[in-house]
């Protein structure tokens, strides 16, 4: 294994048998070495592979700046998170996590406070992941002997849902969540009622606004949308609409249409649930 190049003593880029580079990290890895140079595997705490070429700039450019320590500790919370979730986790995950530790503790260095207005609901809608941050949060507490605020946990719960989703894109985590608590708020708010966070009927509730939030901003009902209308009306009178309104206008009328459809059934479902529960109590 030798250093193809150096980004600082506990960074090096190497190339495998096939070409492709390699993000090698260990404590003091490159100190006193040259690209072409062996590197001592003793020393090698994780090796990246990275195949998405922006990915692998963005990375190479974030990692040589941050202090190997936060790259180590995120090493840690990664093995205890794939234990704890029991699924494993994009690798996009060491890149963003080990940027957003960093960031959160000069901040808390510096005095500054970041609020997370969306952490009740971020506890409400992924409360397994939100369990495992707090852990991470008592975690980097420890190891860096800081009192970060319990916003983080918010944050850093986005975070685990962003890898656990296979994604690489956060602000389009933070949309879905977005997403999922306006909706959630105008079924709570029709029926003028509070959610039995503890029901069954929550659960799936969640659990479906979760999946429908995710293919709404990744297209996938504009697409089976689109497939749809050309089944019906063919692809020439569908790709003519879409030149007269743009695609842009064609995928909000979807989105709005399929919102709209989405709350006719989650108000058919919390009314059911409620007529269940009624009757239930009353039969008691």
């Amino acid at each position: 294994m030798r250093i193809d190049r150096i980004l600082n003593n506990n960074v090096v880029i190497i190339k495998d048998e096939n070409g492709e580079e390699q993000v090698v990290c260990g404590k003091g890895i490159a100190y006193k070495k040259k690209a072409g140079d062996l590197l001592s595997e003793k020393l090698i705490n994780k090796v990246f592979v990275l195949k998405d070429t922006a990915q692998k700039q963005h990375f190479q450019e974030i990692i040589s700046e941050i202090p190997m320590e936060y790259i180590q500790i995120t090493t840690e919370i990664v093995e205890m998170l794939t234990q704890t979730l029991e699924r494993k986790l994009n690798e996009a995950i060491y890149i963003s996590l080990s940027d957003h530790i960093y960031m959160a503790i000069t901040r808390y260095l510096d005095g500054v406070v970041v609020k997370n207005s969306m952490l009740w609901d971020i506890k409400r809608f992924y409360e397994k992941e939100y369990q495992a941050a707090k852990k991470v949060w008592k975690m980097i507490n420890q190891t860096f002997k800081v009192e970060l605020p319990e916003d983080e946990i918010g944050f850093i719960t986005l975070h685990i849902v962003n890898a656990e989703m296979d994604n690489e894109n956060l602000k389009q985590t933070m949309e879905v969540t977005k997403l999922m608590q306006e909706i959630s708020n105008i079924v709570r708010y029709y029926f003028s009622v509070e959610f039995n966070t503890e029901s069954v009927y929550y659960y799936r509730f969640i659990t479906h606004l979760k999946f429908f939030a995710q293919r709404l901003l990744t297209d996938k009902e504009y697409e089976e949308a689109y497939q749809q209308y050309a089944d019906d009306y063919g692809y020439e009178s569908v790709d003519k609409m879409k030149e007269l309104v743009g695609e842009d206008t064609l995928k909000q009328l979807v989105r709005k249409d399929a919102v709209g459809d989405y709350l006719v059934k989650s108000c058919v479902q919390v009314e059911a649930s409620d007529t269940s529960s009624t009757s239930d109590s009353s039969s008691k």
